[in-house]
């Protein structure tokens, strides 16, 4: 989404939602429509808290198999953002969170989104289990005898001794 249109759903929306307000509430009065308001609110945070977890569990289980759980982190943040929009007063915002509550419509945005996002994890997914991504260096892993400590006379840690710092621990291996 462009940044532009920002501005312009922050004046469109609030003018949509009145405008539902008053046709709702001349069809069935001022007191049911404030109290639709407040049962969606509601019935989105049961919701909310029921679907949210239930997409921790899945996250969690790709996350240990060492698959990337980008499918389920896409879904948990429609989730979320399902559950801002029932939680925000209006009955337009309610319908669009009460969408992406289901989860065929989920299924849609994500085929929709698959193509034009990237998922990049760094680590703890599966080590070794893709082509590193392009563009990207690749991580340098040293054994402890394939460095050596070298004592930087420039460097403010340096304690009274010459060796140790500050608070009389030996200074940190410093890679050249």
């Amino acid at each position: 989404m462009p940044l532009a249109l920002i501005p312009v759903l922050l004046l469109v929306i609030p003018i949509l939602e009145i405008a539902v307000f008053i046709m709702v509430g001349n069809l069935i009065g001022l007191w049911p429509t404030l109290g639709l308001v407040l049962v969606t609110a509601i019935l989105g945070t049961l919701l909310l808290r029921r679907q949210g977890l239930d997409t921790l569990a899945r996250i969690q289980a790709e996350t240990r198999a060492g698959r990337v759980p980008a499918r389920e982190l896409v879904n948990g943040l429609m989730i979320a953002i399902a559950g801002v929009l029932l939680l925000t007063p209006g009955l337009v915002t309610d319908t669009l969170g009460f969408l992406l509550f289901i989860p065929a419509i989920r299924n849609a945005v994500w085929s929709f989104l698959k193509a034009r996002v990237v998922v990049v994890a760094s680590g703890g997914f599966g080590r070794g289990s893709g082509p590193a991504p392009q563009g990207r260096p690749d991580v340098v892993d040293l054994s402890g005898s394939e460095f050596e400590r070298r004592p930087d006379p420039t460097t403010p840690w340096r304690g009274t001794d010459g060796q140790s710092g500050p608070d009389g621990e030996p200074p940190r291996r410093i890679l050249h």
